[in-house]
């Protein structure tokens, strides 16, 4: 089984997340930003993968930090739970719709970070959820995961819906690069050798 358990103590958040990158796509969340709850459930249940995610925040100044480190030690726990990447697909894409919204992620788990995130949200706000937030989780994820992200909201006027396609195609994509390709058993999918 690939794990890991991961906690970041700081002066603004205390945050422990557990991974399980072969799971059922369950989730135990406890953020205090039940919107940020909604979005990281999708990424587990699309993604196949059993999160169990604590985060003790500064929220009565916002929910930035928050949102940011939890991308932040997310990005750290898959990372370790991965190991050296040999014998994974180390690519994925997906496509998701809901109703009008129509959302692409790819992703290379290439050991370089970089964040391509392409989304106008029709809304400053979803709940009291700042959408400007979606861009800082991503950030934070490739920064520690060492992935290569690319993220499209193609078409979308409900802000809910545009988010929510961008998560569940994440964990989509993930799900695909992570998984297991036999003809590259026991080999590092790159000509470097090494990602």
């Amino acid at each position: 089984m690939r794990t890991a358990t991961v906690k970041r103590d700081t002066l603004e958040t205390q945050i422990e997340i557990s991974v399980n990158l072969d799971g059922q796509g369950e989730a135990k969340l406890d953020t205090g930003v039940p919107f940020f709850e909604h979005m990281l459930d999708q990424i587990a249940r699309h993604g196949m993968i059993d999160l169990d995610i604590k985060a003790n925040g500064d929220l009565h100044i916002d929910d930035h930090h928050t949102v940011e480190d939890v991308g932040i030690t997310l990005g750290q726990a898959i990372a370790k739970a991965v190991g050296d990447k040999k014998g994974i697909t180390r690519y994925g894409h997906a496509y998701v719709p809901l109703d009008e919204a129509l959302s692409r992620v790819v992703i290379d788990l290439s050991g370089r970070p970089g964040l391509e995130f392409h989304c106008d949200f029709t809304r400053e706000q979803i709940g009291s959820f700042e959408t400007q937030l979606v861009l800082e989780f991503f950030q934070g994820f490739v920064n520690h995961a060492n992935a290569s992200l690319h993220i499209d909201n193609i078409r979308g006027y409900n802000a809910h819906h545009q988010a929510e396609t961008i998560f569940k195609a994440f964990g989509r994509a993930l799900r695909m690069a992570l998984s297991a390709d036999e003809r590259m058993a026991g080999k590092t999918p790159s000509t470097k050798g090494s990602l």
